[in-house]
């Protein structure tokens, strides 16, 4: 058996394959070596992974997660991969490459993830060439579920909404500004934050919504997309929930800066079996 794993700062994605054909999709919290140590990971790992295979017979790990940055934070996860599944060859790498290798394939683009968090690099079908940095959800991350979510609950608190925004806010959200005030706080509020998409999405054909979601996502595109020499010349790629589901949007921001908009994909973890198992020579 091999896996192939996709993992953000919210949900992991864990593909088994067994005998080079048959495809199983599990699921874990996802994890981020900058929050997690190897015993953590390792916990996670076998209290929500484990009771679904047999460890042992997994022979190859393709890992691609958030926050691998270098070989320190990359080995932080490999040592629990390794601890769980103590027969497999494991491979970490981080998720952008992931991204580039799910959408550019062997083609040189732009790859970006726009999910809790954001990404981008510049790929010329082998390796990424160019990374404008991610500063993360505190100094950056726009375009992001945790971007997003911010925008909305600034314009609440502020007491900016429209009344009508404003009352179906305070409906869905009945906990009131003191819990969620605290929770921001929290360890993990980054994807507390992302969870306020959701609003976002259920209220996308309001005037109000579909500006701030054009605001934040045009963010990300002049501050990351637009730096890359070239940036016109390729297709821009993306994957994560927050491309596709305000994908919409999203290609009226790329068409405002005549972009080239390329594949929007919400999981990569099906477009890396493939680049994984069917390679190209």
């Amino acid at each position: 058996m091999v896996i192939i794993a996709d993992c953000g700062s919210t949900k992991c994605d864990w593909l088994l394959v067994h005998g080079g054909r048959d495809q199983q999709l599990e699921n874990t919290v996802g994890f981020s070596p900058f929050f997690h140590t190897t015993a953590e990971i390792e916990a996670i790992l076998r209290t929500q992974l484990v009771p679904r295979l047999e460890p042992v017979s997994v022979l190859q790990i393709w890992f691609y997660g958030t926050g691998v940055h270098d070989v320190h934070r990359a080995e932080i996860i490999a040592l629990a991969l390794r601890a769980v599944f103590p027969n497999a060859q494991v491979d970490v790498e981080h998720d952008l490459l992931g991204a580039a290798r799910a959408t550019c394939k062997y083609s040189a683009g732009i790859a970006c993830i726009l999910g809790t968090g954001s990404n981008s690099c510049y790929y010329d079908g082998k390796n990424i060439l160019d990374n404008v940095i991610s500063l993360g959800w505190l100094l950056g991350d726009e375009g992001s579920g945790t971007h997003l979510g911010k925008a909305l609950l600034r314009a609440w608190f502020y007491r900016e909404l429209p009344f009508d925004l404003n009352t179906a806010f305070n409906a869905a959200h009945p906990e009131g500004p003191d819990v969620i005030k605290d929770k921001i706080y929290e360890k993990g509020a980054n994807s507390y934050l992302a969870s306020f998409t959701r609003f976002l999405s259920e209220n996308l054909e309001h005037p109000f919504i579909q500006q701030l979601v054009a605001d934040s996502l045009g963010a990300f595109l002049d501050h990351h997309v637009r730096k890359y020499s070239g940036h016109q010349q390729v297709p821009v790629h993306f994957v994560g929930s927050i491309a596709y589901h305000f994908r919409d949007v999203l290609a009226q921001c790329m068409d405002a800066r005549k972009l080239r908009l390329g594949e929007v994909i919400r999981k990569p973890i099906y477009s890396l079996a493939e680049y994984h198992l069917h390679p190209i020579d």
